[in-house]
Formats: structure tokens, sequence, C-alpha cells
């Protein structure tokens, strides 16, 4: 009996686009999970370092979606200077409104509103409602959601690099999962580049997002460009273009992929320079159109101009008493030194920071081993990615990638306001990552499958970094547990040690931490000093150092800090108002407790002179006049407070007594009575010390 021929269903045919399609999908949800999982604890973490800047202190942001317009028409950081030309201290000026908008949205819908002391919603002068998204520094739904999009978009980013590294790596056609270059490095790749510690400071700090955004929309714009190149779908070159000029919205670095687009087809396509072109324009076009907005928002200043300043310019150096410019080999070591440790932290991401500033990196000349290492390193890079290029080797292009988008941060092309940041060498990562992954396949003998030592070692690898990944990121649970973390890895950097003396005398102030108030006060007192060490024209850490001083009640050592910050600074206001505020309380300390009238009112004279309206300053020199038995001066010290708070009734009361003590009760009782119909109960309270 003949058999009969069963004929196969279309669907249980096994093609193989159907399987790679399978492939990316299984291994897509293992990548974002893998993403979402390692930073899975931030959710819960507080705002820290520069979310202050776009969010909680963003006078824009803070209005929610009524701050749109202040977010499209100024400088990034104008908002959180609130001062027009405050923002140009940073160099080159930064115009990144897309990760604001977002900001202003999730403040809008999340953050409860801002609340005066009676319990009002506050509004501006224009009637907008004015958004808390802080909220006296408590857990609540917009930091919660600030960070849980900073995570999901993550995990996103993960999966586009995993989808682009197939696109380019393969061709020829779909890979499958049988083994093969496509399939172990675009994988190996794309789980080295979620897993690596060194992104921390992106995903647990909420301002981290422009990062994030840049790379996943730059990323995500060449995967739609390939994708229009091989199936000649037009209208894809048209989804790149937009999806690029968000990138290029969210931070000015994505403009990199210019150099990265060409090279992407040149290695991956058989596409020729005509045609590579073509694919390119429409990322050209996208950039033409962001400079020409940014140009029109910030001028046409790129950093060519840097401040003479060190914080804001870490190529300074102090000779006598004056900073002038790094020679240009002093410069070019300590940028070529940076470069060096970048790819050591890519290698080993241990131990980490947030900070960099000076002198974070110290003054390198060429006569540093490590300098010269570092410029045999790039040199040996380069020298491979040039000799590798027309055989099209992926880590030809590997490394390539990550010298071009490395390029606009590397302090080579201009100056961008610091030495580095861990930050600055997410985009290249990509790029680290593929050489990672294809040098592995590569030393492995190009096996077909690889075998179980590979993969045991492989993962170990991978277990080590989600470990160090996951414990860093308890770093970045609040900027208190931040600087007191990294200031242990960073001791030289003037910033930090400013930032943590700051946090210690704010930490210092709450109830909670009452019996440990005075030494923390003197640790901060320590790393303020430190600072002022660093850098002795830093003018912040004298105002902080002056604020610990009048806490620890070390008043002449207060005066001396607020008046070397005002020497610094001369238009300083916050040190000469902080100056006139430890003229008071110094004052009130010799005359209500050390008993000492001629020293209070030393001080209280002082206080008087830099802020004679202040109604506490009048109330003790008052105080102090009627105790020295000068009425008069009594009388009109008094007067002046109760003109400031008319509806005071201790004024009343203060002013009152002074007539009776100056033999005018009729006066006297006039004001005496005035107390008493504000408050009843004014005499028990005055006599109770209340």
């Amino acid at each position: 009996m003949a058999k009969r021929k069963v004929a196969l269903k279309k669907k249980d045919v096994e093609t193989p686009a159907t399987e790679a399609g399978r492939f990316r999908r299984r291994f897509s949800i293992v990548i974002f999970a893998l993403g979402v999982a390692l930073y899975a604890n931030t959710l819960s973490f507080d705002y820290t370092v520069d979310d202050a800047i776009v969010i909680y202190d963003n006078e824009f942001t803070c209005k929610g979606l009524a701050g749109i317009p202040g977010l499209l028409k100024y400088d990034t950081f104008r908002g959180f200077f609130k001062v027009e030309g405050k923002e140009k201290l940073v160099s080159g000026g930064r115009y990144r409104p897309l990760t604001p908008l977002m900001y202003a949205a999730e403040v809008q819908f999340f953050a409860p509103k801002k609340r005066d002391a009676a319990g009002q919603p506050v509004k501006d002068a224009a009637g907008h409602t004015a958004f808390d998204p802080n909220e006296g520094g408590k857990l609540n739904a917009v930091k919660f959601i600030g960070h849980l999009v900073n995570v999901l978009l993550y995990g996103l980013t993960g999966v586009v690099v995993f989808w682009l590294l197939l696109k380019i790596l393969s061709p020829g056609g779909p890979p499958n999962s049988s083994g093969n270059l496509p399939t172990y490095v675009a994988l190996a790749a794309a789980l080295l580049f979620v897993a690596h510690p060194i992104h921390t400071e992106v995903v647990a700090n909420v301002k981290g997002r422009d990062e994030i955004l840049s790379l996943l929309g730059s990323l995500a714009a060449l995967y739609l460009s390939l994708k229009a190149f091989h199936q000649h779908k037009n209208r894809l070159n048209v989804a790149a273009a937009i999806v690029f000029f968000l990138a290029l919205l969210s931070k000015e670095n994505a403009i990199t992929f210019l150099a990265v687009v060409p090279l992407t087809f040149f290695f991956f396509t058989s596409a020729k320079a005509g045609k590579i072109f073509t694919q390119t324009l429409p990322f050209l076009a996208a950039a033409a159109l962001f400079l020409v907005i940014r140009s029109s928002v910030l001028g046409f200043d790129f950093g060519g101009h840097p401040p003479r300043e060190l914080m804001n310019n870490p190529f300074l150096k102090l000779v006598g008493n004056q900073y002038v410019d790094f020679s240009f080999g002093e410069k070019m070591a300590t940028v070529f030194f940076t470069l060096g440790k970048y790819v050591l932290l890519l290698l080993f991401p241990h131990p980490l920071s947030h900070d960099y500033y000076p002198r974070a990196i110290g003054m390198m000349t060429f006569g540093n081993w490590r300098v010269i290492l570092s410029v045999l390193l790039y040199l040996g890079m380069g020298v491979y990615a040039l000799v590798r290029l027309p055989k099209k080797d992926p880590v030809s292009y590997g490394i390539l990638f990550y010298l071009a988008t490395l390029s606009i941060a590397s302090n080579i092309v201009f100056p961008i306001g610091t030495n580095m940041n861990e930050r600055f060498v997410y985009m290249p990562s990509v790029g680290f990552a593929l050489v990672a992954a294809a040098l592995v396949y590569r030393i492995s003998g190009r096996w077909n499958k690889p075998r179980p030592a590979l993969i045991f070692a492989g993962a170990i690898v991978l277990l080590a970094l989600n470990v160090k990944t996951f414990t860093r990121n308890f770093a970045w649970k609040d900027n208190f547990t931040l600087f007191t973390t990294d200031i242990k890895t960073v001791p030289n950097s003037a910033k930090l040690r400013n930032a943590t003396g700051g946090e210690l005398v704010a930490q210092s102030l709450k109830p909670a931490n009452a019996a440990r108030k005075t030494e923390m006060l003197n640790e901060a007192v320590g790393h303020l000093m430190e600072a002022i060490k660093i850098h002795p024209g830093y003018k912040n850490p004298f105002l902080i150092l002056g604020n610990a001083y009048n806490y620890l009640q070390q008043y002449e050592a207060s005066v001396q800090a607020y008046q070397q910050a005002l020497q610094l600074d001369p238009d300083y206001a916050e040190a000469r108002n902080n100056l006139g505020i430890t003229y008071r309380d110094a004052g009130r300390y010799f005359g209500e407790q050390k008993g000492d009238v001629n020293k209070a009112m030393e001080y209280l004279t002082k206080a008087y002179e830099l802020r004679p309206d202040e109604y506490e300053t009048l109330r003790l020199l008052g105080v102090a006049n009627g105790v020295s038995g000068n009425g008069p001066k009594a009388i009109e010290f008094f007067t002046k407070a109760l003109q400031m708070e008319p509806n005071n009734a201790a004024a009343h009361y203060n002013l009152g007594s002074a007539y009776f003590n100056s033999g005018q009760p009729e006066k006297g009782q006039e004001f005496l009575q005035k107390a008493r119909q504000i408050n009843p109960n004014i005499e028990a309270e005055m006599r109770g010390g209340k």
C-alpha cells in the first residue's frame, strides 16, 4: 500500500526568520528584565546632586506644564539660576529641553502643590500654581515616577542595543540561535552594557535621563535607518530623522552619530559612498534644525572661552595668588590621563564616584607613566581601528564608535567645564561592549557553540558586574549617603569636600541628629577647610564654614569666614546676609547667655548695619539698650520693631515696658493695652520667657 504524503502546513515550517524572531523576543525580555531588576532598588530613592538644577529647584519645572514656555525659551540651567546671564557660568551653555519637559509633566501630575504658612496653594504673579516636587525631602509619587521612568528607559535601551547589533552583524539575513557571530556577540554585548556598574550615575540619578534618551534615540534612529536601507522603506528614514532630533533635544552629544551613521553603513552594508551619504542626510537635516534652534536660544557659544573659575575650568593652576592656564602640554597630559581612567573603569569599575572635579584629577605631565600608558593605549586603539578598517572588522568599528562618541566629552574638541564624569562614557560604552564581546568570541576560536567553560566564565563576570551595580546604587539613596560615600574615593575634590560639608551641616540641624549635632558640625568644618586648602579662591566653602561656626556658637570664626567669602566676592549677597545673622545671634548669645551687654551691643550694632529692617535685631537692640539704661534708644529700637510687625503683641508689650521704664507710664499703658487686645495672655507669656 502506497504511503500518503503529508503536506506541511505553512505555520509548521520553521524558517530562519521565524527562528530569529523568537530568539530576539526571548532575549529581549531577558535584557529588559535584567535592566529593570538591577535598578529596582532606586525606586525609593531621593533626589540627588543635579536633580536640583532640572527638577525641584528649577522655577520652570516647578510650574508643571505652565513652565513649558520657559523650558523651551532658555538655557536648561536658566530655571535653576533664576537670574539672566548667570547660567553662562557653565561653559558653552546647555539646551536640552526634552527631559525637563518630561519632568514638568511628571511634576504637574504627581507632585504636591506648594503651600504657604497658612496652608494655601502658592501661585506666581501670572497665577500659575507652584508645585513642590521635593516636599521637604520626603519620598513622594513624583520621585518614584522619575526613577521608574529612568529604569524602564534604561531596560529599553539595552533591548535596542541588542536589536541594533543583531541588525548590523547579520547583513546577509536574520541570525539564528544555532550559534554564530551575530547571536553571541550581540547578546553578550547587550548583557555587558546593561550590567555595567559605570552606568549607575546615569540611571540612579533622575537627571541622568538626558543621557539615557540621547543614547536611546540615537541608537533607535540608526536602527530605523538600517531597516529603511534593507527594506527600501523611505518613510523609516523620516522616522529616523524625528527620533534623532529628539535625541539631540535630550543632550547634544547625540550629534556624534553624524560620524557613527556613515561608519555603520560602511562597515556593515554594501552601500556605496553615494548611498551612505543619502542615508546620513536625515541625520544631517535633524542636526541642522537642532543647531538652528539651539543658536537662536543660546547664540553661537560652544565653550570656546572657558570661565576663569576652577570649578568650571579644571585646566587652571595657582601661581602666586592668581590662577593661570595650564600649558598646552599639561592640559593634554591631564586629558589623556582621564581618557585612560575611562578605559580602566570600563575594564574594572571600582571604585566609582559621581564627582571628579578639581583636584580629584591632579595636573599631569607627559613624564607621568600613567599618562604615557594612556597615550600608547589610545594610539594602539587608533592604529588597530585604521588598519582593520578595510577588513570591516567589528572590533575596529567598536573602537571607532567609542572614540567618536567620547570625543565631544573628552576636553579635546572644546572644554566641558570638568575633568571627567562617569556619565560621559555612557554612550561610548556601547562601543566598548561590542569590542569586548567580539574579542571574547574571537579568542574562543569561533566555536559554533560556546563551550561550558566559556559560558561559566561569562556568567561569573556578569554576576560580579550585577552585584557591583546593585550595591553601588545604594550610594545614590540621597545626597548625604552619596557625598559621604564618594568622599572616600575622591578626597581631593574641592567641590565634593564642599558638598559633603554642606550636607553635614544641613543634616546636623535635623531633630533626629540632635545628639550628634556638634560632632557632625565639626566634621563638616574639617571637610570645608580641606575644600579651601584645595581651592583657596572657592567662595562657597567659606559661606558654609561661616554657617557651621555659627551653629557651633563660635561667632568670631563665623564672622571671619563670611568676611573671607566677601573678600573673594564683594557682591556675595548670601554671605553678607548670613554675616548679619551671625552678628545678631552673637549679640543674643552674649546678652542672654553670657550677660556681657557691651559685647552684645557691639555685635548687634553691626547686625543692624547689615540688616536694618529685621525685627529680631531691632528687638534685641531695644533689650540691650534698656538693660544698659539707655531708655530713649530702647524706645527708638522697639518703635522700629513695632513698625516691622504692627500686629505682634510682644512688640507692643516691649515698647510699652520701655516707656514705663523711661518714666512715661501713660504712653506705656497705651501700648500695653494694645498688646492685651491682640493677646490677652501676653503678660503671662512674657514673664514666663515665651
